[in-house]
């Protein structure tokens, strides 16, 4: 299949071969050579069946790097007998789909022959660009087969989403990268070339532990490892396990400061705390700081945690979130990546209570239904005398001229009297504010606590 925008060479020019990666010069040419992707590929599932008979709607493949992707698609072109035209998010604009589509127009008028148009990372197209794809997805002019990283319900159009199927794709299981790998030593005949290469059961494995899922990247190791044992040993080139450690150096997290997984790790790291375990909670952390994620933005979630779950409980989690803010930019990363340890281990250790978190909820429901509720007279300030003959401030009862500095009184509006909003819970330092509210206001805390 041939690119698009591919020119033709002119002359009989002597070319070397071009270079193909391993995992391009690997890529599966039938269905039952794909392997890890069993739950959308395995016998008698819908989309083995349609593909079998030549027949597919547009889809987006949803699926982290390495997966298989961009194969499912050639191998849905080369099925169907479709012509196959790939372009990237990255680098392609509407005027490249317009070439496309006047392209596949021509191919079905003249032949009736079906054009398959696979665009990868297509989360990276705007709108527009998206929009452009839609009346041509509608007519038939192509079968679209997007391909993205992304989670599709936020990177891709709703009009976009509608007239696809969207399907997930998985990372590869290490046994499927395992048996990927073996077939690639025993089929290349580039990194099987005598003198063969010898692989330790363990590098093997090591490979498909690192590859974290990723078939390319498993290959493309593989494939250094191969070249650096035939430089140091040409006539018995071997891998070992610190072979693949050299090669590897080290994994690089996978994590888009922007995308899904910003979202997903962040949920993680709140809710590992919110359930008091220490140890997910500093994995967690140290997750999104191993991947890049601005230290400032942890901090703001866990300034805003202090409050929302550990709350009354602990009222000195927030003094201590907020010391922590500070000590970070004073000292800044990497020895200040300790404060956010030493925070999160305290804030999941400390006393649960979202009882202002609730209160905060009840409180604004309550405004947004009753209005705007006039302030009493008796707690209105009257600094003219106009004021104070209009009863401003008369009746008021200064607490401090009473025993334990306490009167009870009247402090809500007239329509919201009794009203309840703040419900102390009876867990860490709130027991204790529980306890002083039960005996200050007997009609409203009537023995009850959450």
């Amino acid at each position: 299949m041939k690119d698009l925008f591919e020119q033709e060479s002119s002359g009989n020019i002597n070319r070397q071969t071009p270079y193909q990666p391993l995992a391009d010069r690997m890529r599966p040419s039938r269905l039952d050579d794909i392997l890890g992707q069993e739950h959308i590929l395995g016998v008698g599932r819908p989309l083995r069946m349609l593909m079998e008979a030549g027949l597919s709607g547009s889809i987006i493949f949803w699926g982290p790097p390495g997966c298989g992707k961009t194969t499912l698609a050639r191998l849905m072109a080369g099925i169907a007998d479709a012509e196959f035209i790939q372009l990237s998010a990255v680098t392609s604009g509407v005027k490249d789909l317009k070439r496309v589509f006047d392209h596949a127009a021509e191919i079905r008028r003249l032949n009736g022959r079906k054009t398959l148009l696979f665009v990868d990372e297509i989360h990276r197209f705007n709108k527009a660009q998206q929009d452009a794809l839609l009346p041509h997805i509608e007519s038939g002019t192509v079968v679209f087969i997007g391909a993205t990283t992304e989670n599709p319900g936020f990177e891709v159009i709703s009009a976009l989403l509608s007239r696809c199927q969207v399907l997930t794709l998985k990372p590869v299981a290490e046994d499927a990268l395992i048996s990927i790998m073996l077939r690639a030593l025993d089929q290349d005949k580039i990194i099987a070339r005598p003198p063969k290469v010898d692989f330790a059961e363990t590098a093997i494995e090591n490979i498909a532990m690192m590859a974290d899922g990723d078939a390319r990247i498993a290959l493309n190791v593989l494939e250094t490892c191969c070249e650096i044992a035939r430089q140091q040993n040409p006539f018995q080139p071997s891998v070992s396990s610190e072979t693949v450690a050299e090669s590897f150096q080290t994994r690089a997290l996978k994590y888009d400061k922007g995308g899904e997984e910003h979202y997903n790790l962040i949920s993680a790291f709140h809710k590992s705390m919110r359930g008091s375990d220490p140890d997910a909670s500093l994995y967690w952390l140290y997750r999104m700081i191993e991947g890049g994620e601005n230290c400032r933005f942890i901090l703001r979630r866990m300034i805003r945690f202090a409050s929302e779950d550990v709350g009354m409980a602990d009222p000195f989690a927030l003094t201590l979130a907020m010391s922590a803010a500070q000590a970070f930019d004073y000292i800044g990363p990497p020895e200040g990546h300790l404060f956010l340890a030493h925070l999160a281990v305290y804030l999941a250790a400390a006393p649960k209570s979202n009882s202002v978190y609730l209160a905060e909820k009840a409180v604004t429901c309550c405004i947004r239904e009753s209005g705007e509720q006039p302030v009493p007279f008796h707690i209105r300030n009257a600094p003219t005398g106009l004021m104070k003959e209009m009863g401003y401030g008369r009746e008021y009862r200064y607490p401090h001229d009473f025993k334990d500095g306490f009167v009870s009184d009247d402090y809500l509006p007239e329509k919201l009297k009794g009203q309840k909003f703040y419900c102390a819970r009876l867990i860490g330092k709130e027991k204790a504010v529980a306890e002083r509210f039960r005996n200050l206001w007997p009609e409203r805390y009537d023995g009850k606590a959450r």
